[in-house]
C-alpha cells in the first residue's frame, strides 16, 4: 500500500472539519478517555469529512467502534495491540498501523502483520513524556532496511525543514501533531506541510 507523506495526526473532528478540507489525504483520530458515545459521535463526523474529501481517516486504538462504525484503517500503539483482537479486526477488513520505539517492538509490530510501521520519535517532541530517546535519521534508516516495503511512518518533532532528511532517511510519510495544532496559524502551517511533503506524493492506493 501507499501512504500519504503528509500524515496529520489530531485529537477531535474539530480539527478534522477544519484542516482535511485545505487538501489533507492522511489524517489520524487520536482520542484518549472519552465515554464510548462521545467517541462514537467524533468518528462519525472525521468520517463524513474525510469521505467528502478523499481523506484516509484512522482511528487510533478504539479498534472495536471502529469495526462499528465502519472505518477501515486503525492504528495501535504497544500497549493497545497485545490487547486487541487481531483477527477480529482482519476479518472485518481494517488495515492496521503500530507504534514502534525499539527492537522488541518492532518484532512484536512485524509479527502482527501491519499495513505500516510507525518509529519515533526521530527528534525530541512536547508532545507527551517519552521513555526513549530521540531515534534519530540513522535509526530510520535501520527501521527501513528491516521492515522492506511497508511504508514507514516517521513521527516525533517533525517539522518541514527537516522532511528532506527524513525520507531521504528511509520514511515514506512524516506525522504531525504539534507543529500544526499548536501552532499559532494552523491552516497556513497545514498547507505549507502539504506544500512541502508535494514532491514525495505518489498517487493513493485505497
Amino acid at each position: 500500500m501507499t501512504l500519504d507523506p503528509f500524515y496529520l495526526i489530531v485529537d477531535s473532528a474539530g480539527w478534522i472539519e477544519r484542516l482535511v478540507p485545505l487538501g489533507v489525504r492522511l489524517v489520524q483520530l487520536r482520542i484518549k478517555d472519552r465515554p464510548d458515545a462521545e467517541l462514537r459521535d467524533e468518528i462519525r463526523r472525521a468520517k463524513l469529512v474525510c469521505v467528502a474529501h478523499q481523506c484516509q481517516l484512522v482511528i487510533n486504538d478504539h479498534w472495536r467502534i471502529a469495526i462499528e462504525e465502519g472505518c477501515d484503517f486503525v492504528h495501535l500503539g504497544q500497549e493497545d495491540l497485545a490487547e486487541a483482537d487481531l483477527g477480529a479486526i482482519r476479518a472485518a477488513g481494517l488495515k492496521l498501523g503500530f507504534s514502534t520505539h525499539d527492537e522488541a517492538e518492532l518484532q512484536t509490530a512485524l509479527a502482527a502483520r501491519p499495513d505500516y510501521v510507525a518509529l519515533g520519535p526521530v527528534y525530541p517532541t512536547v508532545l507527551k513524556q517519552m521513555k526513549w530517546a530521540p531515534q534519530g535519521l540513522a535509526r530510520l534508516g535501520e527501521w527501513k532496511s528491516r521492515i522492506g516495503g511497508l511504508p514507514l511512518v516517521a513521527i516525533g518533532g517533525l517539522n518541514p525543514e527537516r522532511l528532506d532528511g527524513v525520507f531521504a532517511a528511509g520514511a515514506d510519510s512524516a506525522a504531525v501533531v504539534t507543529d500544526i495544532i499548536r501552532h499559532e496559524a494552523p491552516e497556513a502551517r497545514t498547507r505549507q506541510w502539504i506544500a512541502a511533503t508535494e514532491k514525495w506524493r505518489k498517487p493513493a492506493v485505497r
